[in-house]
């Protein structure tokens, strides 16, 4: 009898991130803050943020706000364009089942609030 692997129920999510500021946290001197685009992966988007958060603490930052984009064919049905370096960032949180951090935006504090 041959044993099936079953389909994995994993699908990557897009988050946004807003990180404020914490000793040690590897942000830029005279940085407030910074926002983060992370690719995770979760059998649902609660589970991807709450392991997001959970590894950016171990990383020794201070996650403030998590904004969700979905997942893959979310943002496609949404009309987003997606490059094929961001999709490869998607398929490699996917198969290591993974946070990926693809871009960090520090904040400072002359910036203008939108």
């Amino acid at each position: 009898m041959e044993k099936r692997k079953k389909p994995s129920r994993q699908q990557v999510y897009t988050l946004l991130v807003q990180i404020g500021r914490k000793d040690g946290d590897g942000l830029p001197d005279g940085a407030t803050g910074a926002a983060l685009i992370c690719y995770a992966s979760g059998v649902d988007e609660a589970e991807a943020v709450r392991e997001t958060v959970a590894i950016l603490k171990q990383a020794d930052t201070a996650p403030l706000d998590v904004t969700g984009y979905g997942t893959l064919a979310e943002r496609e049905a949404q009309g987003h364009e997606i490059e094929p370096d961001e999709r490869a960032l998607m398929q490699r949180a996917l198969d290591e089942n993974a946070v990926i951090v693809a871009q960090m935006t520090p904040f400072f504090g002359d910036e203008a609030q939108a």
